[in-house]
């Protein structure tokens, strides 16, 4: 017999024990990974959530950290690595969670918050504007001293664009105004049409807190 055919069953037997290595080496694995995933799956359904949440605190208490050791802002740091419409997105997220509005409270308020809302819808003329900068010169930064402000005056586009949004709004107004009917019954506690609406949305949002107070008036009850 040949020295070739007398090793054949020795490299036989070699490939054989790498074939079963090889699969307690998968047999392992495979329960290694079924013991994490029931490990997985007896967490809380929001486990990774807050481990992520963890990780991110600690994070963030390092970077305070290392910037309190730098005299560096930590806000003005991550703001730097903020692009700016990213920055927009979130601080206009950020309004519309921190919205103090909670209705009528006063027509000053009104009136102001209305203000807003229109600046909001203004589009600036940039080119006329730097035209009449360059015209004014100096008075374009008027100081308490300046005098001749008063000689400006608005363009006929202007104001013919000024009547023009007044009318929008009236005309708003009257399609919103909804013409509830007379009550005959109803207790009579406005001296106008004015003062009665503004009686009925301090009723719309106190009235709950002043019902008895009144009732009390009414009965002479009260102390």
């Amino acid at each position: 017999m040949s020295t070739t055919e007398a090793d054949k069953p020795s490299k036989y037997m070699e490939k054989l024990r790498e074939l079963h290595l090889r699969v307690n080496e998968a047999r392992k694995s495979n329960h290694v990974e079924v013991v994490e995933e029931d490990k997985r799956s007896k967490l809380p359904s929001n486990w990774e959530i807050r481990q992520k949440r963890l990780q991110w605190e600690e994070d963030d208490e390092h970077f305070k950290i290392e910037c309190e050791k730098q005299q560096i802002d930590p806000d003005r740091m991550r703001a730097l690595d903020v692009s700016a419409d990213i920055a927009d997105r979130l601080e206009n997220r950020r309004r519309k969670k921190c919205n103090t509005d909670e209705g009528f409270s006063t027509y000053a308020d009104a009136s102001h918050r209305k203000y807003l809302k229109m600046t909001k819808q203004i589009k600036p003329d940039l080119v006329t504007y730097q035209k009449e900068k360059e015209k004014l010169g100096e008075l374009a930064y008027p100081t308490a001293d300046t005098i001749g402000l008063t000689d400006r005056k608005d363009t006929p586009e202007a104001v013919e664009r000024l009547a023009k949004q007044i009318i929008e709004q009236g005309v708003k107004r009257r399609a919103y105004s909804r013409r509830r009917p007379f009550d005959a019954d109803a207790d009579i506690d406005y001296i106008n049409e004015r003062n009665k609406r503004y009686n009925e949305l301090l009723d719309r949002h106190y009235g709950k807190y002043t019902a008895e107070i009144k009732q009390n008036l009414e009965r002479g009850t009260a102390i």
